[in-house]
């Protein structure tokens, strides 16, 4: 029995036609807008008769495969016996690059809905007319030519053969991923405490189409847990795509090594890791355009075959799998990755590829969404991660810089930066006494005069290269998404520094937009060490009534963790005086319990100054210092310093939620303890005290989410990285007077307060 196919013909014939390069030079970013209004304006002037948007499909049968192929035409028009399918298209481009005949992949759209329409109503002929317009001018450029039946059949049979070969190639292989799913059994020998009921509730959630929100210990191996009843649900046909989400490098390492160790117990599963552009990139500059780089220039000409090429051959498309393709094909390493998103089965990336308004996948349409599970690892990162996404600002002097850049070049553009400048300085001149201060509402001249900015930043873009102007284009359209946006959940600022003046526009909660923007999956697993307090994590990161909540009890021992709280103030005003307590401590702990150790620091400032306390009254000892901005390869020759079964004592030195106290596997002996000063209080700040405000207002307690909650999560993580394994033993040691009061306290795993107080 032959498979069906289900494809838009937009995509089918983008697959099969698409040519050319990648070219990030300017482009207008109302197209999608002006292709709109263009539309209806064209359909306006259509005759009573005529009809737009109409909705064709047809099955079509090639080899061993039934292709449904469907769509809306623009229009389908009748004059004098004459029937004709219309396909509007607007362009930015001045009408003569489209040269005697248009563009191949609009023809075959148009053809494609001419050989549907043509067929149902068996006529042997018909016309095809392509209607270019161009945005500015409103000029128009018609193409019409006539297609018989037999010409139309014929070209859609090319049509399918050039696409067989990779939706064969995906069919199969979603057919061998099925079976084998189906067949894979748990890829460990036996499941550790709490597994069962993680992966038991991930399967549940899927199969009921809800959100899951689980705070599941470090070490309970919730990558595994949560990848794998995905996998099954594959197989009882609930998914088709599987996104892990992560916000860090190491925890993408350890999903491939999940779905590896899947591969390995018999599952045919492709996965796909996108690495950000920057990283990837080949050049030495990230300028995606075809005449500055090779793997640009042409990427839509090979990229059929490269995707063809990589997915018959691999399984784990990770970056340097990914970067010896694109070498073999000479393509962009960063946009073949995204493209074969739309091919594998399971995607491993950044949170922002699915939250990110600016960056998300846009061709995942919905119905593919209602296949796709979100597996959202170390979920507490998604609330700053959230804030950020869904922020914006604008500073005075880019706009005074440009001005001053503009004068003699462009009047437009120099009276646009002028007009925002002299808006900027009377909101500084209207808050004379204050360094920050809130708006009630954001001015709606300074969204015109932005809107005028932008509109008169496109007209010089398209014709000329203006490095600075281009970055401040996109700053101002990103600033008037999010003004869209505006609601009770924002708090507009202005903040004075020397002579600048920035203006923002914060997301203070940030959970309407990551429920907007989460909309439409099948379903999505939230899930983190220190998802603490859940109902918290439920409020802020967009959770709903019906959603489930899980929290799985740490399968290890009390036994296995020494607890001791050093009860001093560590407080901004006694961080001097405490300096030589800590590092006498610190000395003190090592000298009884040798070993590796971890000492993390609420700020970088105090970390130095305890360090080189250290350093003079204990000089013999082995000690790491965390740098600032270190790179990838500078922190693992770091952690590769805390090997096993050590002589000597090693003390690494390290800020709390930095790198190193979060997503960090130091198994077994590697790591013997962990101390951590401070309560991890985010700075006192007035981002922070908007966010306190805020919640307040609403009837929840403003400084436990502004504060506490934040801070106790950083402590959580740290001490999470100890007890690995049920091997694993070690000494935890907290170092603040606040850990004894009982809104701290209360929020220490229960297998932390057991402790000593020292």
């Amino acid at each position: 029995m032959a498979t069906t196919i289900q494809i838009a013909v937009r995509t089918l014939v983008e697959h099969v036609y698409r040519s050319g390069s990648i070219d990030s030079k300017f482009r207008s970013q109302s197209t999608l807008l002006d292709g709109t209004r263009i539309h209806q304006k064209i359909q306006h002037t259509y005759q009573e008769s005529d009809q737009k948007e109409v909705y064709l499909r047809t099955d079509l049968s090639f080899k061993d495969l039934v292709f449904t192929i469907d769509g809306r035409c623009d229009g389908l028009l009748f004059r004098d016996g004459e029937v004709i399918i219309d396909e509007i298209k607007s362009t930015s481009h001045h009408l003569e690059h489209l040269g005697q005949e248009g563009l191949p992949v609009h023809w075959a759209q148009a053809k494609m809905y001419a050989y549907i329409y043509a067929q149902d109503h068996q006529l042997q002929e018909i016309f095809v007319q392509l209607t270019y317009v161009q945005v500015e001018s409103d000029e128009k450029k018609y193409y019409k030519q006539c297609f018989t039946l037999e010409d139309l059949e014929i070209f859609v049979h090319e049509v399918a053969e050039s696409y067989y070969p990779y939706a064969k190639l995906l069919h199969d292989h979603r057919k061998a991923r099925n079976n084998s799913s189906k067949q894979l059994v748990f890829p460990f020998e036996s499941y550790r405490a709490g597994q069962r009921k993680l992966a038991g509730a991930v399967y549940k959630t899927i199969s009921e189409e809800k959100s899951l929100f689980v705070k599941a210990p470090t070490g309970i191996g919730k990558t595994i847990s949560t990848f794998f009843p995905a996998v099954k649900a594959m197989g009882e046909g609930y998914l088709n795509r599987i996104f892990y989400l992560t916000a860090k490098t190491i925890t993408r390492t350890t999903a491939e090594e999940a779905a590896e160790r899947m591969r390995s117990c018999g599952l045919c599963m492709k996965t796909v890791t996108i690495t950000a552009k920057d990283k990837v990139c080949f050049k030495d500059e990230t300028k995606c355009q075809k005449d500055y780089c090779e793997f640009a220039d042409g990427y839509y000409d090979r990229i059929n075959e490269a995707v063809l090429d990589i997915v018959s051959n691999e399984n784990s498309m990770n970056r340097e799998v990914i970067e010896t393709y694109a070498r073999k094909h000479t393509i962009c390493p960063f946009e073949f990755s995204i493209d074969l998103a739309y091919a594998v089965d399971a995607v491993i990336c950044d949170y922002n590829y699915i939250f990110d308004p600016r960056v998300s996948l846009k061709r995942l349409f919905e119905d593919q969404k209602k296949s796709t599970v979100l597996l959202i690892d170390e979920a507490h990162n998604l609330v700053d991660r959230g804030r950020e996404m869904f922020s914006a600002s604008l500073k005075k002097y880019s706009f005074l810089q440009l001005k001053k850049e503009f004068k003699t070049v462009n009047k437009i553009v120099y009276d646009g930066a002028s007009k925002i400048n002299a808006w900027f300085i009377s909101l500084k001149k209207n808050h004379p006494e204050q360094s920050e201060f809130t708006l009630e509402q954001l001015d709606e001249e300074l969204v015109e005069l932005l809107t005028q900015f932008n509109e008169g930043a496109e007209l010089f873009l398209q014709k000329e290269n203006a490095p600075n102007l281009l970055e401040l284009y996109f700053q101002v359209n990103a600033f008037l998404k999010i003004v869209e946006l505006l609601d009770d959940h924002f708090v507009i600022y202005g903040e004075k520094n020397n002579n600048d003046i920035t203006l923002k526009l914060f997301c203070i909660d940030p959970s309407k937009q990551l429920q907007k923007m989460g909309k439409n999956y099948r379903s999505k697993a939230l899930f983190s060490a220190t998802l603490s307090p859940l109902s918290y994590y439920r409020d802020i990161l967009g959770g709903q009534e019906d959603d489930y909540s899980l929290s799985i009890p740490s399968p290890f021992k009390e036994e296995q963790t020494d607890i001791f709280i050093k009860p001093l103030s560590t407080r901004y005003r006694d961080r001097e005086k405490t300096k030589e307590p800590i590092a006498s401590m610190i000395h003190a702990l090592v000298q009884n319990r040798p070993g590796n150790y971890l000492v993390f620091f609420p700020s970088y400032q105090y970390l130095l100054a305890v360090y080189e306390q250290f350093k003079k009254e204990f000089p013999g000892i082995n000690t790491l210092l965390q740098g600032a901005g270190m790179s990838e390869e500078e922190r693992e020759l770091f952690l590769a310093e805390f090997k096993p079964n050590q002589s000597e004592t090693l003390i690494g030195f390290a800020v709390l939620g930095g790198i190193f106290s979060e997503g960090v596997d130091l198994k077994g002996d590697r790591l013997n303890g962990v101390v951590v000063i401070g309560v991890g209080l985010p700075q006192l700040c007035y981002e922070r005290n908007l966010i306190k405000d805020h919640f307040n207002q609403k009837e929840k307690s403003g400084y436990d989410y502004a504060y506490v909650f934040p801070g106790m999560n950083k402590v959580l993580q740290a001490g999470g990285r100890l007890i690995r394994s049920e091997e694993d033993h070690g000494t935890i040691v907290l170092v603040d007077d606040r850990f004894l009061q009982r809104q701290y306290r209360e929020l220490l795993p229960l297998e932390w307060r057991r402790f000593t107080v020292i």
